[in-house]
């Protein structure tokens, strides 16, 4: 894969991190300050972090900064002005006037995330049906303890045959787009795969007509959201189509909520089958549990643990194929065998992580954190993509790709259950290894000069990846 295109190069930017030196690979963005917000409602918008329970008095609205999903994202740059302005913890107001702290620093991220004790948990945003407000360690005492039930199944999936199984995914995909030589890498790539391996863990084959109806259904529902960019939707914005060009236009409510009916009712069928005959995955593995529970839990737990990997893996392909597209530094390290795939995997963790906040949390009592006083009530949003950029903990200017000391899966009790983060690495991993095997000499294609994020504080992602390469036949 090479990093050139037809048309001129992005300077060096918040869309072209040249070079990926945290505190200084991004420019500074002027931040507009807020004026007091109105009625604080009890929600907020889909694209700000949790928008439920009690709204506490939060920071005095003067000198508070707007935190809401804009174009372009919250970049390295962004929080850095931030940190210098506010220090470790900044006063933002959320979408709908919603006061809290954003916590930037690593130190002090850490601490809010492994101290329920003192900063609790929100309660999950409930979402457009039934089980859609979050996976497994959602928030609940229910959920906290069906982690570990979670945990075990998935230490039951054997990384050598997930990697094949990917493989064969990714191969299959590829070669759907491979003769046009033009493909949208998000939608017929980093997407589809993440999803395909998922249900494969799950105990579904690849190719099999339960999957792909289980496939489709669940791409729609988890795409319900209709993901504007910048103002535009899906239908008028360039390259909006899949890989034969076409346009699509987004998915709306209705829509999602009848196919994620249709999946759960999918769902059902495949963990009644295991109840009858057990496999080697993560359904029968949650069946089996001594947890004991029942088969419609199974079916909520199956769907959260799809919902919750599914977006966050594709956006981690996303983001390390963009940065070996438009980086010169990224991609000689990779293809020079200076930097192998899995540690890029790791450093675009440092520096592009697709999940950008933790859940959000309420002070239990009265304390400090990062030299701001926090009042019992207050609400406080851990900032793990500012975390990680924090210059505080690079001493030398520079994230090392073989540290994994990240906190782009969370901390304590509600970080992302151990083994998914190495589930999630290995379908990245073969994901990325298989489109630079097969397609060496992908180029950005023209109308990807300008990247199209999605709108949203909560996640880093691609809309999407439109690019070009020499069309080959299979």
């Amino acid at each position: 894969m090479t990093n050139r295109s037809d048309t001129a190069r992005p300077a060096p930017g918040p869309d072209c991190p040249v070079p990926l030196v945290p505190g200084s690979a991004f420019p500074d963005e002027r931040l507009v300050v807020a004026g007091p917000p109105g009625p604080a409602p009890g929600t907020a918008d889909a694209g700000c972090p949790e928008g439920t329970g009690r709204t506490g008095s939060g920071p005095d609205p003067d000198g508070a900064v707007p935190f809401v999903p804009s174009a372009g994202g919250w970049t390295p740059g962004r929080y850095a002005a931030l940190r210098r302005e506010h220090g470790s913890v900044a006063p933002v107001v959320l979408a709908g006037g919603v006061r809290a702290w954003l916590v930037l620093g690593y130190a002090e991220v850490a601490h809010v995330t492994g101290h329920d004790e003192l900063f609790a948990r929100d309660a999950p945003r409930p979402g457009p049906w039934p089980g859609a407000d979050g996976g497994p360690g959602a928030g609940t005492a229910t959920d906290v303890r069906r982690v570990p039930s979670v945990a075990r199944a998935l230490e039951s999936v054997d990384h050598f045959e997930l990697a094949q199984g990917c493989r064969r995914i990714a191969q299959r995909l590829i070669d759907a787009f491979a003769g046009s030589g033009r493909a949208e890498l998000m939608a017929a790539y980093a997407r589809s795969l993440s999803l395909r391996a998922a249900v494969l863990m799950c105990g579904l084959p690849p190719g099999a007509e339960a999957t792909e109806g289980l496939v489709r259904d669940l791409g729609t529902a988890l795409a319900g959201d209709g993901e504007p960019v910048a103002g535009r939707t899906e239908r008028d914005r360039p390259g909006g189509g899949g890989p034969d060009g076409r346009e699509r236009s987004v998915v709306r409510g209705d829509e999602a909520v009848a196919a994620y009916v249709r999946a759960g009712e999918r769902v059902r069928r495949l963990v009644a089958a295991r109840r009858a005959a057990p496999g080697p995955d993560v359904v029968s593995g949650l069946l089996a549990d001594p947890a004991g529970a029942t088969d419609e839990e199974v079916t909520r737990q199956v769907l959260g643990l799809v919902a919750a990997a599914h977006r966050p893996t594709a956006d981690w392909i996303g983001n390390t194929l963009r940065l070996l597209l438009t980086d010169e530094r990224f991609a000689r390290d990779v293809s020079g065998g200076r930097l192998s795939v899995g540690e890029a995997l790791n450093e675009v963790l440092w520096l592009d992580t697709p999940v950008q906040l933790a859940a959000g949390r309420r002070a239990r009592r009265d304390t400090r954190l990062g030299g701001q006083g926090i009042r019992a009530g207050d609400r406080v949003v851990p900032g793990l993509g500012a975390a990680n950029t924090d210059p505080g903990i690079w001493p030398d200017g520079r994230a090392g790709a073989e540290n994994a000391a990240h906190l782009s899966f969370g901390g304590g009790v509600h970080r992302c259950p151990y083994p998914a983060p190495l589930l999630a690495d290995v379908m990245a991993r073969t994901a990325v290894e298989t489109l630079l095997e097969q397609l060496p000499d992908t180029v950005l294609a023209e109308e990807a000069a300008e990247p199209a994020w999605r709108l949203s504080v909560r996640s880093r992602g691609l809309v999407a990846l439109p690019v070009r390469f020499t069309p080959v036949v299979r």
